[in-house]
């Protein structure tokens, strides 16, 4: 099997990567740097502009694995640019290289497109791919966490000092980066049944948690007790306005992400849940944190 891969430099797609090789799997993976040479894995130098690299990538590939998105944007100009421009090149590619196998990861921001920018440009792309003549699968991940993860990070980093501030009240899912790394895979190799189907993958916890005990159980995993306070969303946005102030493009805090941090709803749809029979999730949430923790200390993150 030949599988080609967008974002493979990110933090879920070194994650597949990762998976991919111990499998066996022979990979072409997109890249804009030099990256290491691995035994099984092609780098294509290009990016989701490079129509050139994105044939190369695609050529006679059996399936198509598209990660690569932009989560941070200044506007929607930017978003539009990063995850609907550079989803329909993908697409035009496995077209023009007859792959058919296509898998996209998209966002439960998709299922609110009002809320922002973001999630708007979530929302296109998955019509993009709806659109295209391929067998294509959508994989909608709730948060994501587990080594290298930046984003979860910034909630280990605060433990540390016991206040882990959160949005209003709220549930979210979340899943373990190499749970979802195993479910793109398994994907690649499945038959009809999946095409044209929207996954909403979890760990397994019913009904997701709420924003406290998700920092609660980070703090448990940093051997902390912390105090999350809800953070009303007035004072939220004001602190976003105020780290893009700050920061500029570099701001991890933006009004466009604040808006959709409030939503009080991002659990996976039950009833978009993956069939067990294809892929079920392995790693517990209390054993995903303490690894993650664990992870963060052994790279001297923390």
């Amino acid at each position: 099997m030949i599988l080609a891969v967008t974002g493979a430099t990110g933090f879920v797609g070194q994650a597949v990567l990762d998976e991919a090789l111990q499998r066996g799997i022979a990979v072409r993976a997109l890249t804009r740097r030099t990256q290491p040479t691995r035994p099984g894995l092609s780098w294509i130098s290009g990016d989701l502009a490079s129509h050139d690299a994105l044939a190369e990538l695609v050529h006679e590939a059996d399936a198509v694995l598209h990660i690569a998105g932009v989560v941070n944007a200044q506007d929607m100009a930017g978003f539009r640019a990063g995850n609907v421009a550079g989803t329909e090149a993908v697409l035009a590619a496995a077209e023009n290289a007859a792959a058919k196998r296509f898998i996209h990861v998209s966002s439960l921001a998709a299922r609110e497109p009002a809320l922002s920018d973001y999630g708007k440009s979530k929302q296109q792309a998955e019509e993009a791919v709806r659109a295209s003549s391929l067998d294509w699968t959508m994989v909608r991940p709730p948060a994501v966490y587990g080594p290298r993860d930046t984003e979860v990070f910034e909630l280990f980093k605060a433990a540390r000092f016991g206040f882990v501030p959160v949005p209003p009240q709220g549930r979210s899912s979340v899943i373990h980066v190499d749970d979802l790394a195993r479910l793109l895979l398994d994907l690649g190799g499945q038959g009809w049944e999946t095409f044209g189907k929207v996954y909403e993958p979890d760990d397994g916890t019913p009904e997701g948690l709420t924003h406290s005990q998700l920092a609660e159980a980070i703090g448990a995993a940093m051997g902390k007790r912390v105090w999350a306070p809800n953070v009303p969303r007035g004072v939220l946005m004001a602190a976003a306005r105020g780290d893009r102030l700050l920061r500029g493009a570099k701001a991890k805090l933006t009004p466009d992400r604040a808006s959709y941090m409030c939503h009080p709803d991002w659990v996976s749809d039950p009833e978009k849940a993956v069939p067990p029979n294809i892929w079920q999730p392995q790693v517990p949430f209390s054993e995903g944190m303490a690894q993650t923790a664990k992870w963060y200390r052994d790279a001297g993150w923390l």
